[in-house]
């Protein structure tokens, strides 16, 4: 926990809201990285309420957006377990500017696959070019074939077993994203 005399009330204001409060904490120099007795600094109380105004306010002060307490959660991740995605998209901007573009952590649940039949996959113009026949899979309307995040084709669910299709180019790209709407869900699909 931080030394500062002030820093109680900084996280005090967080946890009840008071932005006002909040403000004036930050002007009179509250440490921004104390803790509360449950480990939650005020940028966490700020992200578990979903309290866009004071996430922006601390992060401008400098409160650190990738800080973890013992829970091992940074604020980004309060915010989105709780389902404020508002809050949830500032952290994840502050964390992603703070670790550079090269560093930015992925947010899309891999490995992931999604089941299409034959049929479907077969609508791709250079599909044939794959060097194999289709006629039991074509023939049969509930066999499927499974896509996965870097968009390759297995007749297995798991990720690079009896690949049938790797030939992964621009033209395919875009075949899989707006033909058939495939994409690797993103943290924030996962909130209702």
């Amino acid at each position: 926990m931080g030394d500062s005399a002030t820093a109680p009330a900084l996280v005090e204001a967080a946890r009840n809201g008071d932005l006002a409060a909040l403000q004036a904490a930050v002007a009179a120099g509250a440490d921004l990285t104390a803790r509360d007795d449950d480990d939650w600094s005020a940028l966490d109380r700020a992200a578990g309420l979903g309290d866009v105004a004071a996430v922006r306010a601390l992060l401008a002060a400098g409160a650190d957006p990738g800080a973890v307490g013992r829970e091992a959660r940074p604020p980004y991740e309060i915010a989105l377990a709780a389902g404020h995605l508002d809050a949830a998209r500032e952290l994840r901007a502050a964390e992603d500017a703070a670790s550079g573009p090269a560093a930015a952590p992925r947010r899309t649940w891999e490995p992931y696959c999604r089941a299409y039949p034959v049929a479907e996959l077969a609508r791709y113009p250079r599909w044939e070019e794959r060097g194999e026949s289709d006629e039991e899979e074509d023939g049969a309307a509930s066999t499927v074939f499974y896509l996965h995040h870097d968009l390759t084709v297995t007749r297995s669910i798991w990720h690079g077993e009896d690949v049938v299709f790797d030939a992964v180019t621009p033209e395919w790209d875009r075949f899989c994203r707006d033909e058939l709407a495939f994409a690797a869900p993103d943290d924030f699909d996962l909130v209702p």
